[in-house]
């Protein structure tokens, strides 16, 4: 194919592209033109109102300064003058130890000084200027290197404030300890008040004859083993704390008379707790007080918790004057030990003649009709309980030592733990199932204490293996005796409520924000009550 001449040959196509970019630079400078004078004429008609209009200053505002920014910033003054303060005040302490007064005394003054001035810029939303800060930055730093010039460098400054911190860290975590221990004692004992309560009845106990025949005449009804009834037990020896549950329950049942009370107590609260329960109307509802120490079958040769009381070792641990500082007081909390709170585990024995109770400890309050749960199907199960592991902290592992082969090959770490103090038994189930029998079993398989530490949880969880139905939440909610943020709406529909924990309601240290939902349920106008509580 023939080439053309080159006086006929297409011209190159970047004269055209050369062209074009001169255009468009030619319209770009035309447009920055218009932009600047247009700017230019807004600004005027702004700053230039029309005649005859008022003219009225408005001030400055200045937008608000972020003062943490600031103070982190490596050039603002308002840092250099924290990390001055900061190095001053560790002289101040090291001048002290070393009764150099003058010297802590110059480093305090402008250690004021450095804070007024910090104080006056975030106040004011400003930036330190430097004329604000060149005047107290060069005074503290004179004084600094006065204070290094006196041996203070800053290697014996680190090692001066490290044993600081090493000491009171140590007080901290004293009296921390001491606190628990100051808690856990308020906790064990009881008030004054429920003392006298106490002490008034069982007097009318020991000197009013008719009482006590009262009780002989109502050993024998026959509404204690009827099973047509709603069944309710309690072990207690805390005679206002039982009244509570037992009055809640009643005054919130539907048919009040078709309930009957089964408690058990200790010889020393017996006499009051009959006193008591004979003296207040609960609207028809059958109560029956027993004593425990009239229960023959409850030995030694029976019960292994009682072989643990007798050990002189346990007595030690849990009662002793002088006890390891190191293990928590929570540990040798002597209610572990109680035959009351093991008592639980004994109910078909207490009573043989019952098939389906409902336990309840002493420091709940019934708000709602429990009699439904009598007809909730256990699907063939013992318990009947309401789960506490939405937190991880609530499964097996937490309660049981896992490491023990004994345990780690019949159980579950991750099994979801319950609670203890609202809970349905099925007394023929547990007849069928022998769960004494397996509490007694884990019982001797922790007599070194290496299972578990403490309660009466960590054997039930065992004993109750695999023999457990999960309750509604709301049936039974925990914490009001240590949790200050509860939800209200969870604790108004609630069918119980459980104070579990130090701060009992009956208690100074008790939360006053749950404290009116105990009261409620008391008889105030008892005469002892007012002499014992009110007066």
């Amino acid at each position: 194919m023939r080439r053309r001449p080159a006086e006929y040959r297409r011209p190159a196509r970047r004269r055209l592209s050369q062209w074009i970019l001169a255009l468009l630079g030619i319209f770009l400078i035309a447009g920055l033109v218009l932009f600047v004078f247009h700017h230019n004429h807004h600004e005027d008609q702004v700053k230039q109102p029309m005649m005859g209009e008022n003219v009225t200053k408005e001030p400055l505002k200045h937008e608000g300064l972020n003062f943490t920014k600031e103070i982190s910033s490596a050039s603002s003054f308002s840092r250099q003058l924290a990390e001055q303060m900061t190095l001053a005040k560790a002289y101040v302490i090291i001048a002290k130890e070393h009764n150099n007064l003058h010297l802590a005394w110059q480093l305090s003054n402008k250690i004021k000084n450095c804070q007024l001035l910090l104080s006056k810029a975030a106040k004011r939303g400003e930036s330190i200027t430097l004329e604000e800060a060149e005047q107290i930055i060069s005074s503290l730093s004179d004084l600094i290197f006065k204070a290094q010039d006196a041996h203070y460098d800053i290697a014996t400054t680190m090692m001066t404030m490290k044993f600081h911190i090493q000491a009171l860290e140590e007080r901290t975590n004293a009296a921390t300890v001491q606190s628990t221990l100051f808690g856990q004692l308020v906790a064990e004992a009881l008030p004054k008040s429920l003392h006298c309560l106490k002490v008034k009845l069982t007097n009318d106990w020991l000197r009013q004859l008719p009482f006590q025949n009262l009780v002989e005449e109502k050993r024998n009804s026959p509404r204690v083993v009827d099973n047509n009834l709603y069944h309710f037990c309690i072990f207690s020896d805390n005679v206002l704390a039982t009244s509570v549950v037992v009055n809640s329950t009643i005054s919130n049942a539907d048919h009040p008379k078709q309930l009957v009370f089964h408690i058990v107590t200790n010889g020393i609260s017996y006499g009051s707790m009959q006193v008591w329960f004979l003296t207040n109307d609960f609207r028809g509802a059958t109560v029956e007080v027993q004593n425990m120490e009239e229960f023959t079958w409850l030995n030694a040769s029976y019960a292994s918790v009682i072989k643990r009381l007798l050990d002189q070792d346990s007595r030690a641990y849990y009662f002793g004057v002088y006890q390891d500082m190191k293990v928590e007081p929570k540990l040798r909390n002597p209610k572990h030990m109680s035959l009351l709170n093991h008592l639980r585990f004994y109910i078909p024995e207490v009573y043989p003649l019952l098939a389906k109770v409902i336990f309840l400890d002493d420091d709940v309050v019934v708000q709602k009709d429990l009699t439904r749960l009598f007809s909730l199907d256990l699907h063939g199960n013992v318990n009947g309980a309401v789960e506490t592991c939405l937190e991880a902290f609530h499964r097996y592992y937490k309660y049981i030592n896992f490491s023990n082969p004994i345990i780690s090959s019949k159980f579950d770490p991750q099994a979801c733990g319950w609670a203890f103090g609202m809970n349905v038994f099925d007394l023929i189930a547990w007849r069928k199932e022998n769960v004494t029998s397996r509490y007694h079993y884990w019982q001797e398989q922790n007599g070194d204490q290496m299972l578990w530490k403490l309660g009466a949880l960590p054997p039930a969880l065992l004993a109750f293996y695999g023999l457990t139905e999960p309750l509604d939440r709301r049936w039974h909610v925990l914490g009001l005796g240590y949790d200050m943020n509860i939800d209200d709406r969870l604790i108004n529909s609630a069918a119980v409520i459980h104070f579990n924990g130090n701060m009992k309601p009956w208690l100074k240290l008790a939360i006053g924000r749950y404290k009116p939902l105990w009261e409620r349920y008391i008889n105030q106008s008892h005469p002892y009550y007012q002499d014992c509580v009110i007066s």
